[in-house]
């Protein structure tokens, strides 16, 4: 069964980050999933747009840049100028007035639209917007710091988006306390592919390359 795999940087070692980048890439990631907090979105500050330049530059991997910004439209041009065609741009629609124009502006660029769908917002809230987007990150956790508890009702969401993705034509990714177990579940109804931190892939005791081949031999 074949499902994508990106690795949330954020929780990468900060002390070496052309090692991790590298040893991820190495190790057969598909992607780098990056997580830009302002504060005030979310309360806490993560990546930065300087951060995300310098993976953009280091992997000719794709980038799920992941906006946890107010107003994303206010700034969208620094980060759409500093990515690659074919990247992917979330926004929670509830950090804008208007998400569709901002929608407009990433796929404009060339990039891939895509909203965060936060546990709290139900799916009739952003119905309209999957109309316009090709992805669509349903947030398991509340947004803003690693290594939250799982909330477990975020399940019967999925499974509703699950149901009518292939009539509007976007694929739905896990973010937050992405366990095997999870993966197990959910890969088989149909998620396209999970965001990867500690609980999966990052402070383990062994190569990323061996955690990731696991993660693919799971047994379904």
């Amino acid at each position: 069964m074949k499902f994508e795999l990106t690795a949330s940087m954020m929780c990468a070692n900060y002390g070496n980050l052309e090692k991790e980048v590298r040893e991820l890439e190495e190790g057969g990631i598909d992607s780098y999933h990056i997580d830009i907090m302002d504060g005030r979105y979310v309360p806490n500050y993560a990546m930065g747009l300087h951060d995300m330049k310098y993976i953009a530059g280091a992997t000719k991997k794709p980038l799920d840049v992941h906006l946890m910004v107010e107003h994303p439209n206010n700034h969208i041009g620094l980060f759409l100028n500093n990515l690659r065609e074919g990247d992917t741009v979330y926004i929670h629609p509830e950090a804008e007035y208007h998400p569709s124009t901002t929608l407009q502006a990433i796929i404009d660029a060339g990039m891939i639209p895509g909203i965060a769908v936060n546990p709290g917002t139900s799916v009739e809230n952003v119905f309209e917007l999957l109309r316009i987007v090709k992805k669509v990150l349903v947030m398991s956790v509340n947004p803003g710091n690693a290594g939250q508890m799982f909330l477990p009702y975020v399940g019967k969401k999925i499974t509703k988006l699950l149901s009518i993705k292939d009539d509007m034509h976007f694929e739905l990714y896990w973010d937050g306390a992405c366990s095997a177990n999870r993966i197990r579940e959910f890969a088989p109804k149909g998620v396209r592919g999970f965001v990867l931190g500690t609980t999966l892939l990052f402070g383990k005791e062994q190569p990323y390359g061996v955690t990731l081949q696991n993660i693919r031999e799971l047994k379904f």
